[in-house]
């Protein structure tokens, strides 16, 4: 029996491609412009204690609770380990003076949901589970604990649509990691009381380094509730039953990087300069319009957060919907979703944008606000190309 011709389209290989091809998810691209340059200013062979590396890293803090809004009696501090550092300082202080809701969707707040159950063995504890691509039903949380959450799921391209879900007035603590949504989505503070995130995300700062924010509820927490496992110095956030309050003034619990420190004030007179959190946020929903004017004439792809009005703006994850692609079993999709990232980095049109490692096979584009819209447009075609070639490697299948 004789195979029938091959009669799938192939794109033609686009002529140019995108002026900056880094659209990973973290740490993520250098604002516009950006040189060393930038760090020609930094308090180096410094102690951070000093007055002038002190009053630097204070200007983080003052410099983005203004670009976020955030109430004037929050307190805003920079903490080690990144994101996960504090969102992991926030839960080992705050939690089990009440029960504990999580609703997990996605990598890092699955690792949240374990953190509480396997680590701190919180026995009152409740996971609500929703697979990649959706949400769990927010409706169903119970506030009169404590509910630890993503505002976007950094490996699954699915945000939280609104706050709605979260009462005004509730006796438990909304603890929030919005590590890929701070300077890019707008977080309703009257509706947190913890949020956490890290300077190499929206801002595209160096690593390392994770800010706190807390708001007066979660403050009077720490001073009443006295966890009952030991804590590690690092996650020390009270003495003697009060706030420390020197974190949230610049007196860092550890030694940070004055290099880091620089590079992220420089991120954030960036960010004033587009506009501030009005600017950045235009920026980054542009990228998602972009790619979503692509998906929608696009046959082979799709958007793998199924609601639209969770589409992430920031950590946009794309699933292959072709039907060979679909046929083929899980070894198979990871194999082909690979060869289409690696085929885009070897022709240094985008690199980083292979799926995260536990999300289901596809890409993963970071279309935070130091991505010009311009180079996600120079890169669709790219995509289009490279899925082509993929697709004309694969098997022909027998009339």
């Amino acid at each position: 029996m004789t195979a029938k011709p091959d009669l799938r389209p192939h794109n033609p290989r686009p002529a140019e491609g995108p002026a900056n091809p880094r659209f990973s998810s973290g740490p993520c691209a250098k604002r516009p412009g950006w040189t060393l340059a930038a760090l020609e200013g930094a308090e180096l062979g410094r102690s951070h204690r000093a007055a002038n590396p002190k009053a630097r890293l204070n200007e983080v803090i003052t410099r983005s609770k203004a670009i976020l809004g955030m109430p004037a009696d929050w307190r805003l501090g920079i903490v080690p380990g990144s994101d996960t550092g504090a969102v992991e300082m926030a839960m080992w202080s705050l939690l089990g003076a009440r029960g504990v809701e999580i609703p997990a969707w996605e990598s890092f707040s699955a690792d949240w949901a374990a953190d509480v159950v396997k680590e701190l063995k919180l026995a009152d504890a409740r996971v609500l589970k929703a697979p990649y691509g959706r949400l769990p039903d927010l409706k169903a949380l119970d506030w009169s604990r404590d509910v630890v959450f993503v505002w976007n799921g950094t490996t699954s391209g699915v945000r939280v649509p609104d706050a709605d879900w979260i009462p005004a007035e509730r006796a438990g603590l909304a603890i929030c990691d919005a590590t890929s949504a701070a300077f890019a989505m707008d977080l309703p503070w009257d509706k947190l009381d913890v949020v956490t995130w890290s300077w190499q995300k929206v801002l595209g700062g160096e690593a390392a380094h994770g800010m706190l924010a807390l708001s007066p509820r979660a403050v009077a927490r720490l001073e009443s509730h006295t966890p009952s496992w030991p804590m590690p110095k690092v996650f020390r956030l009270a003495k003697g039953g009060k706030l420390a309050e020197g974190i949230f003034k610049g007196e860092t619990i550890n030694t940070p990087s004055m290099l880091c420190v620089e590079d992220a004030l420089d991120g954030l007179r960036w960010a004033e300069g587009v506009g501030g959190l009005k600017g950045l946020v235009a920026r980054s929903e542009a990228n998602l319009a972009a790619i979503a004017g692509w998906v929608a004439k696009t046959p082979w792809v799709d958007f793998l957060a199924e609601d639209a009005a969770t589409r992430s703006c920031t950590s946009i994850c794309l699933k292959i919907t072709a039907p060979w692609f679909q046929a083929l079993d899980a070894e198979g999709q990871a194999a082909a979703a690979k060869k289409l990232s690696s085929m885009l980095e070897k022709e240094g049109v985008a690199l980083d944008v292979a799926n995260y490692r536990d999300a289901p096979p596809g890409l993963r584009i970071w279309g935070g606000a130091t991505v010009e819209t311009s180079d996600i447009q120079a890169l669709l075609p790219w995509l289009d190309w490279a899925f082509g070639e993929v697709e004309a490697a694969q098997p022909k299948v027998a009339a």
